[in-house]
């Protein structure tokens, strides 16, 4: 690989992450007090932590961009899938997809493992709250798969 092709798979990867950022914000919203326990952009207190009362723009976004690093190093083990994944597991909780206790791995990450990547249906499947099918949380899931997932 050559310096240039190397950059610019860089740029890919960094338009990727924004992209991913972009959409989260989009259909996240700000969290401001009134959503105790989350702040931000979705970013849920943990025991420890500390925030002002109110936060700015940039902090939320350094708070979303910290947590969604972390949830890439989750899932790193899916490869390119792990951006995709992380954008799903940043609203539904990781444990949902990486399973825990009795709870098991999702069809989903078991598929990314197995090398399928025939991921549509199973990515869309997770648009529902409390037992109901939320058309707002679909096109969420449709609109992250079209702009994340890649060939």
């Amino acid at each position: 690989m050559t310096v240039t092709s190397l950059r610019a798979q860089e740029n890919v990867e960094d338009s990727r992450w924004e992209t991913a950022v972009r959409c989260i914000k989009k259909y996240e919203g700000w969290h401001g007090p009134e959503h105790y326990p989350y702040v931000a952009y979705g970013h849920r207190i943990r025991k420890g932590e500390k925030f002002p009362v109110s936060l700015t723009e940039s902090e939320g976004d350094s708070i979303l961009r910290k947590d969604l690093k972390e949830m890439c190093a989750l899932f790193r083990h899916l490869g390119k899938d792990s951006l995709l994944i992380a954008c799903l597991a940043y609203q539904v909780g990781p444990y949902r997809l990486l399973g825990y206790g009795r709870m098991p791995k999702s069809t989903l990450i078991r598929k990314l493992e197995a090398g399928n990547r025939d991921i549509y249906a199973d990515f869309i499947r997770y648009c529902h709250y409390k037992g109901k099918k939320i058309p707002s949380i679909e096109r969420r899931r449709k609109e992250e798969y079209r702009l994340l997932f890649i060939q």
